[in-house]
């Protein structure tokens, strides 16, 4: 089945509830899927072919949704970018994917423009804005281009590209296809949260990774997705957005968020009581700052645990078990929760071997919600579903009552805020720098972020070199979420007998004393540490 039938149907029997609001623009179900179709066959009239791939980057706006459907619909393959990313990954996505065209916002006009030469591939750009080079956005909004249906697919087919970074420091493709997307959509709403037809749905997160995922099932329910139109999270502006559309569901957010909304909240400042799940995923969150957001918020919070190569649901944990378990002050509010209904998950050992409750191993997990492998990549697609089985890299262990506990990373993969930053990613730019010799990039605790990212330096000769300068040269070339947050400089990196770097046991010492080596929280950051004379070369 094509995606788009679920746009489609909720235009029949919700034809006139608004689909999107943001700001002062509201789009009906029948006006979106006349959008969708128009974009989608606009993009077929300009000589892209079904199974061809449609990149866009973008903040958060009515246009994604527009955009995603308009591609569901001409049987092409989206590619959604992380908003956040710096010009040249957002190249390295392009090409990648293969993707023709590519349509972006005001926003990244600039960034683009300095690489310009790096989209070398495309055959068309589309801008939301005037931007030279690129056509206007308002043309795949022509009516004449429109498609009366959408194309007829295979339920095998392509439709969706999530790049998810990888440990080579390249992002991968995770393809999806149209089986992954209608496995998220029940998944959801069978296990997570029953979003309902004119409920209202609020997308605080970014709409190209989880918040935009969560808009599937509701679009599916025919329910208002409200999207917070600030450059930034902002925890008042989303109180005023769910008091003034009654929003019952917040589709996704990190746990940072919850964290800024517990500081922000003002006990009878804002009429929150429509709330009824507020989503959370994407790095595990600490029980103190749970349970103290229950207090404020009510027993309103859901929590997913997945990734890119099994989207938004391998356990999840309801609103109602949430409430049941800080009821009974029962430890298992901690978990992950439980595997989903048409999931299945367990742990194994180094082997591969199935290990039993209480044993602790890498997490692995078999059904239609996991992808169909890396996007021409058939060698990582081996490696992480060697027998049918998706390996996560996640280590964790499950009670006796299936609830899954998780402790630590099998692969180095840093989740501060709740975005995935790799630290091999990292140190490929740390060792274009001239000054450093060597790096190594660590996830380290972190009361606000979960983690934050932290690099270890051994600088190269005499320099003056600061951790500012470290931090401001990452910030150049990456993402900002994913340059250091602090820089510690040493005469020489710890290796092992073989010559390589010990990593985890460099790790080790900045986590003593937490129970699990993944979320944050209890212990400061290292600070900042400018460079000093080594004493071993007097530098």
């Amino acid at each position: 089945m094509n995606p788009f039938q679920s746009l489609a149907k909720s235009a029949v029997r919700a034809k006139d509830i608004p689909c999107v609001i943001c700001g002062n623009e509201s789009i009906s179900y029948e006006e979106m899927r006349e959008r969708a179709l128009t974009v989608g066959g606009s993009l077929l009239s300009s000589g892209l072919s079904t199974g061809d791939r449609v990149a866009f980057v973008m903040g958060n706006s009515p246009r994604i949704i527009e955009i995603l459907y308009g591609c569901f619909a001409a049987g092409l393959v989206a590619v959604p970018v992380n908003a956040r990313l710096h010009a040249r990954e957002v190249a390295y996505i392009v090409e990648n994917s293969g993707a023709s065209v590519l349509i972006h916002d005001a926003g990244h006009v600039d960034g683009i423009a300095g690489e310009i030469d790096l989209f070398g591939g495309l055959t068309a750009r589309y801008c939301t804005s005037p931007a030279e080079g690129a056509s206007d956005y308002a043309e795949l909004l022509e009516p004449e281009n429109g498609l009366e249906q959408p194309v007829d697919t295979d339920i095998e087919d392509p439709v969706w590209l999530f790049y998810t970074s990888g440990t080579t420091g390249r992002p991968k493709g995770a393809t999806w296809t149209a089986r992954t997307v209608s496995a998220i959509v029940l998944n959801y709403l069978c296990d997570i949260y029953n979003i309902r037809q004119g409920s209202s749905v609020l997308h605080v997160a970014p709409m190209s990774h989880g918040s935009g995922i969560v808009a599937l099932p509701a679009i599916a329910r025919g329910a208002t997705n409200v999207i917070l139109d600030t450059p930034s999270f902002n925890p008042e502006a989303m109180f005023e957005l769910i008091e003034r559309h009654r929003i019952a569901h917040v589709a996704f957010v990190a746990p940072t968020q919850i964290l800024m909304m517990n500081e922000a909240f003002e006990r009878g400042r804002f009429d929150l009581s429509s709330l009824e799940a507020v989503c959370y995923g994407g790095a595990p969150i600490y029980v103190d700052q749970l349970r103290r957001a229950m207090d404020l918020f009510g027993p309103v919070f859901a929590q997913i645990y997945g990734q890119g190569e099994a989207p938004i649901t391998i356990t999840g944990m309801s609103a109602e078990t949430h409430a049941e378990l800080r009821e009974a002050d029962d430890p298992r509010i901690g978990s992950a929760g439980t595997v989903r209904t048409d999931v299945e998950s367990h742990a194994v050992d180094a082997d591969g071997r199935p290990l039993t409750a209480g044993q602790a191993g890498e997490i692995v997990v078999r059904g239609d919600v996991v992808m169909k492998g890396y996007w021409n990549d058939p060698e990582a697609t081996e490696a992480a579903i060697p027998d049918g089985w998706l390996r996560t890299g996640d280590i964790g262990m499950f009670d006796q009552s299936g609830y899954l506990f998780l402790l630590d990373r099998a692969k180095d993969m840093i989740v501060s805020g709740g975005n995935n930053v790799y630290p091999r990613e990292v140190e490929e730019v740390l060792a274009k720098h001239p000054e450093i010799e060597n790096a190594v990039v660590l996830g380290i605790p972190d009361d606000h972020w979960g983690e934050a990212v932290h690099a270890v330096i051994v600088a190269a000769g005499n320099t003056d070199l600061s951790a500012s300068d470290v931090m401001d040269f990452c910030g150049s070339q990456l993402a900002g979420y994913k340059k250091p947050k602090s820089v510690e400089f040493v005469d020489e990196l710890p290796t092992s007998g073989y010559g390589k770097v010990m990593r985890r046991e460099m790790r080790e010492k900045y986590w003593t004393g937490h129970d699990r080596k993944v979320g944050g929280g209890g212990v400061s950051t290292v600070e900042s540490q400018e460079y000093r004379p080594s004493r071993k070369d007097g530098r």
